[in-house]
């Protein structure tokens, strides 16, 4: 008897890799409509953001940059969830923000092996479920390629990889010749503050020996260190060479930590090493290319597109491809506009129909994915992918296609689902527009304060917004935006045994919504007594009124709440 299974599965979209640029991309297209897979060959989701590697989600610098939409909202779940701010606990956030969705299928543990292609389009992936001893085959209408290593590449979808030559683009960040080079790889090591006796830490005899006069110049000292140089791999093949690069790093982190440790300077005392990282945190490998490959010259100039869906705000931050072995600084941080945006152009195959992709592998040139890399853009990216892939299966085209013919639609969506889109204005409900708003800021299309200054409204507890209409209305929901302070990154710690986080102060945790009929009367419609969420949306059978109202009952800090939109349904 065959201890082997095969299944044949058919989705509308089907998302490979599970890292934060999938799991926002499966999510997004679930939540718009379509039957959706996500195949991740780890057991958990989050990529270099998972308790494996534990790499922290960075994103645009600057006041009011941060990413929202479903990062946001899974940044808040996680607080809310994991106030301590696990690592493991965290992956369990990420699994439920996924496993919630009713149109989502998990294949967890499944790694693609190959893949079908038919008149230029994918017709079928097959994975491998190294738990059940299980072959998929998995058609689908579209596919979504976040592996991060382009492994749809197998498709024979046009790809590249290394550094382009200067003269391609002419990037003045590029080298003179191109060459084979990448970003290295990093592995993470968390350390913790302990009032245990100090003892001497005894590495592995295959770790190496650091000594004073070996050591590269880095920070070699246990505060506020994150060990990010611990880093190797960009003169190697980060996918033929993986193992090889894991072990190498590996002994640089433990050596590493035996130098700090057994220092005669007693930089080591008071610290024990917590956690090493099981997998290296892989920066780069290779790269779709897409009808528009993104520059550097394109991220200086500000990323002004017809097509803008997303957007970036890292520095270029060009990893010395010999890594650890470089003797001078490890990176060059290479200054960019933030934000800057990111054309549709980018996040579909050029060649391959019916393939859409996102995270650190989209169709941008090396320099430039020295920015687009860092996992707060990369959700960006996964939450645009995901919805033009619902709305690519809705309308029956090509993602090409959306990008010709229903881009407004595109756009209006991520808007609505709380995306970013630089330059761009939201458009309120036509029930907003009719009506007239208690605070004009409630319906001027921005969801978050901006350079050209304030766009939300303060709400004491009891204190009322909304709309009246002159004439009665029907209203069968509401949605809203609440402030969830931005200036918060909301990452998880360098280090466990932190005090616990806690929600956002100006963040709305009890409200309720009532209509005014028009007899005059009021009627609560809805109350939240635990709200967590920045984007909250209601509904309700339909209702004939003349005003609606919210009511502030109290912030998850016991003062003022803070509201930047109030749209009518």
């Amino acid at each position: 008897m065959s201890v082997i299974t095969e299944k044949q599965l058919t989705f509308d979209v089907a998302v490979v890799g599970g890292g934060i640029a999938g799991l926002c991309a499966a999510v997004a297209a679930a939540r718009h409509g379509a039957k959706c897979a996500i195949v991740q060959d780890r057991p958990m989701f989050g990529g270099n953001a998972s308790s494996e590697i534990r790499m922290w989600i960075y994103g645009a610098r600057g006041p009011n940059r941060k990413e929202t939409g479903l990062l946001e909202e899974l940044q808040l779940d996680n607080i809310y969830f994991n106030p301590e701010m696990k690592y493991t606990l965290w992956d369990g956030v990420m699994y439920s923000f996924a496993k919630t969705e009713s149109n989502l299928t998990l294949l967890l543990n499944t790694t693609v092996e190959t893949c079908r292609v038919e008149n230029d389009s994918i017709v079928e992936i097959s994975g491998w479920n190294l738990s059940s001893y299980t072959w998929y085959r998995i058609k689908a209408g579209i596919f979504i390629d976040c592996s991060g290593d382009a492994i749809l590449r197998l498709s024979g979808a046009a790809a590249r990889h290394g550094r382009e030559g200067c003269e391609e683009f002419k990037e003045s960040h590029a080298p003179a010749v191109p060459d084979d080079c990448t970003l290295s790889s990093s592995i993470v090591m968390q350390l913790r503050r302990t009032d245990a006796p100090h003892r001497p830490f005894h590495p592995p005899a295959w770790a190496y020996t650091f000594n004073d006069q070996n050591i590269p110049p880095r920070n070699w000292y246990p505060e506020g260190n994150n060990f990010w140089w611990l880093s190797f791999g960009g003169v190697k093949d980060t996918i033929k060479d993986a193992d090889e690069i894991r072990d190498e790093l590996y002994r640089i982190a433990y050596g590493a930590w035996a130098y700090i440790k057994n220092h005669p300077d007693g930089r080591g005392k008071g610290w024990t090493l917590d956690w090493i990282g099981s997998l290296p945190g892989k920066r780069e490998s290779w790269r779709f290319e897409g009808d528009h490959i993104l520059t550097q010259n394109d991220i200086e100039a500000g990323g002004v597109f017809p097509d803008t869906v997303a957007f970036g705000g890292w520095n270029m931050d060009e990893h010395m491809p010999e890594a650890f072995y470089f003797p001078g600084k490890p990176s060059i941080l290479h200054p960019t506009p933030s934000p800057f945006g990111i054309p549709y152009r980018s996040l579909y195959s050029r060649n391959i129909n019916n393939l859409l992709f996102a995270g650190r592998q989209i169709s941008v040139t090396h320099a430039a994915q020295s920015s687009i890399r860092v996992m707060g853009t990369c959700a960006v990216t996964g939450q645009a992918v995901g919805t033009a892939a619902a709305l690519a299966v809705r309308h029956g085209v090509t993602p090409r296609e959306i990008g010709k013919s229903h881009l407004t639609e595109l756009r209006e969506k991520l808007l609505e689902d709380d995306q970013f889109i630089p330059g761009l204005r939201r458009t309120p409900s036509a029930l907003s527009l009719l009506g007239t708003p208690s605070h004009a800021l409630l319906r001027d299309g921005m969801d978050r304060d901006w350079d050209d200054g304030v766009h939300g409204i303060a709400l004491s507890p009891g204190e009322s917004c909304g709309y009246t209409f002159q004439t009665p209305v029907k209203i069968s929901g509401i949605r809203l935006v609440f402030d969830s302070d931005l200036a918060d990154n909301k990452r998880l710690f360098f280090e466990e045994g932190r005090p616990a986080r806690e929600m956002p102060a100006i963040l709305c945790r009890k409200f309720e919504v009532s209509l005014q009929h028009p007899s005059g009367k009021w009627k609560t419609i809805a109350v939240e007594e635990e709200n967590r969420h920045r984007l909250v949306r209601l509904s309700w059978p339909e209702e004939t009124a003349t005003a609606i109202r919210l009511t502030a009952r109290a912030s998850w800090g016991g003062g003022a709440c803070r509201l930047f939109s109030l749209d009518v349904l």
